[in-house]
């Protein structure tokens, strides 16, 4: 099964924690010194927040968790037939978790991640240089040479992210 997965970027993590506790009537799932996320099963959705990344709070990426490996293959079967430009970074860590994931964007510039979490992690991201700025949405439109936080830097031509803020 399918749940909605959005990360925001957030500008006061305590502050907005407070907030999205009060607005979903429960406290999140994690909390860490820069990300909190909340799992919530009515509305089933993974809701994330991050002081990492962007410099202005906002969208930074929109996506579908899913329970196993099948629905994952599923979801990049029917992005592959829609001919979507895809960036597959396959088995990977951010966001203090291990997953397979692939990311698509729309015709807006906005990421769409598609994973599956493998577990928890201690840190982050721990492939990502410390000085990392962006969250876990991916660089660049090009799969072969397509990059995020969750994975190597490279020098390829960036998505167009136009409407995230950045």
């Amino acid at each position: 099964m399918k749940r909605f997965h959005v990360h925001m970027h957030v500008d006061d993590l305590a502050k907005n924690i407070a907030f999205y506790s009060k607005l979903f009537g429960v406290e999140p799932t994690r909390i860490e010194s820069d990300y909190a996320k909340w799992m919530l099963e009515d509305p089933r959705i993974n809701f994330a927040i991050s002081t990492r990344g962007n410099a202005q709070a906002g969208l930074d990426h929109l996506g579908f968790q899913v329970d196993d490996a099948a629905e994952l293959a599923a979801l990049k079967a029917q992005a592959e037939a829609a001919d979507m430009a895809m960036l597959d970074e396959g088995e990977t860590t951010c966001c203090y978790a291990r997953s397979e994931k692939h990311w698509i964007t729309d015709p807006q510039g906005v990421a769409w991640e598609h994973f599956h979490s493998l577990g928890d992690i201690p840190v982050f991201n721990e492939s990502a240089a410390p000085t990392a700025t962006a969250c876990c949405a991916p660089t660049t439109a090009t799969p072969a040479a397509a990059s995020s936080c969750c994975g190597p830097r490279t020098t390829a031509a960036p998505l167009n992210l136009a409407a995230r803020p950045s």
